[in-house]
């Protein structure tokens, strides 16, 4: 699934900003590894099967990876993913079932060791491998260029902001003729890096009025559960009344209306590729060596930044990957994290890693054992 052609240029406007190489999108049917035309970068070739599932906002990037990869390799090597959720697919790389998990966010503190119990003489890695902003979408009829602060979003799906003609919406869009309807807060029913991403963002902006901390799984009460992004995004293009958030590839793809959010310079901004890669190129390293975990300030003061962006995942031994699988496990996610691999996602939904990410990236995946 390609985005419209204003998305492909915003993802090429954010590799003239950041110097990246590419940017990507998603979906959520199960990708199963098959020839593909077009051009495959170096890889290193295995034969046998190998099973991955997790994070649906990479899920177009996966699909273009194992395209790629089996031109490359042929039939022999047979690549599965699945987009089954962050939250299962960690659950599936700790119980075994999956070779590598994707997440759009990290480990957990309590997760960590259960992950690095599945990598004998080794630990389980978090490698960033696509940049994912996320976008603040709503379907109120004869409401347009809406803009919220993140007091105000918090109300909002904490549920103490229930219309859309209430005070503190009126006060962040002086301008604009709100209706009365209720509001519909649409949240992802299934566990979610997005929603543990959202909530972080929530949590650390507006933590007066957010006090449901961060997770995968929604704590807050009230609101509307759907199933994994494409849910959501569904959702809310059917229903009046209705705000979520959701990847920017889905957003784009369902043609949904985005909010400008504020950022901690007191800007409303645009979710733009400008907007999204100025906050991108503050995020630091958590991780030691390897481990390459993010942290990006939601609180960015830097101008016309756009704060609420994800890095997604791949979680993957460093040590003890079966020598069955380890040359599909770092041919795969060698190419995903070369500059050609980023390259095949210029037309998604995404924006790719800046170069000094990417180089780190690509390190990580050849020390693999």
């Amino acid at each position: 699934m390609k985005l419209q052609r204003h998305g492909a240029i915003a993802c090429l406007a954010l590799s003239a900003v950041l110097g990246l190489s590419a940017c990507g999108s998603d979906n959520n049917e199960p990708t199963t590894g098959a020839s593909a035309s077009g051009a495959a970068a170096t890889a290193d070739c295995g034969k046998g099967t190998l099973n991955a599932q997790g994070s649906s906002a990479q899920k177009n990037a996966m699909a273009e990876w194992i395209k790629a990869y089996q031109q490359k390799c042929g039939a022999d090597a047979k690549i599965n993913y699945e987009p089954t959720g962050s939250g299962a697919g960690i659950q599936a790389f700790i119980a075994g079932t999956a070779d590598f998990a994707g997440s759009d966010s990290a480990l957990k503190e309590e997760e960590q060791p259960q992950a690095d119990a599945k990598c004998v003489g080794g630990q389980a890695l978090n490698l960033p491998m696509v940049i994912g902003p996320v976008a603040v979408v709503y379907n109120v009829s004869g409401v347009d260029n809406l803009q919220l602060t993140p007091a105000t979003l918090a109300k909002i799906f904490a549920g103490t902001v229930t219309k859309w003609d209430d005070a503190a919406i009126k006060a962040d869009n002086p301008d604009a003729k709100l209706p009365a309807t209720a509001i519909q807060a649409v949240h992802r029913s299934d566990e979610s890096g997005t929603t543990d991403n959202f909530t972080n963002y929530l949590s650390k902006t507006a933590e007066t009025d957010w006090t449901f901390g961060k997770a995968k799984a929604w704590k807050a009460p009230g609101g509307v559960g759907a199933a994994k992004s494409d849910g959501v995004a569904s959702k809310v293009k059917s229903t009046d009344g209705t705000i979520s958030y959701v990847e920017w590839s889905y957003a784009e793809n369902a043609g949904l209306k985005k909010a400008k959010i504020q950022n901690g310079a007191g800007e409303f901004t645009e979710l733009t590729a400008e907007s999204a890669g100025k906050t991108i190129a503050g995020a630091k390293f958590e991780g030691q060596g390897n481990d390459l975990k993010m942290s990006i300030d939601y609180n960015t003061k830097e101008a016309g930044a756009y704060p609420i962006v994800l890095a997604t995942y791949e979680i993957v031994c460093s040590k003890g990957i079966p020598a069955d699988k380890l040359p599909l496990v770092k041919g795969l996610l060698g190419h995903a994290a070369s500059a050609e691999g980023q390259q095949d996602l210029v037309e998604l939904g995404y924006a790719p890693l800046p170069e000094t990410v990417r180089a780190k990236v690509e390190a990580a995946v050849k020390s693999l054992a």
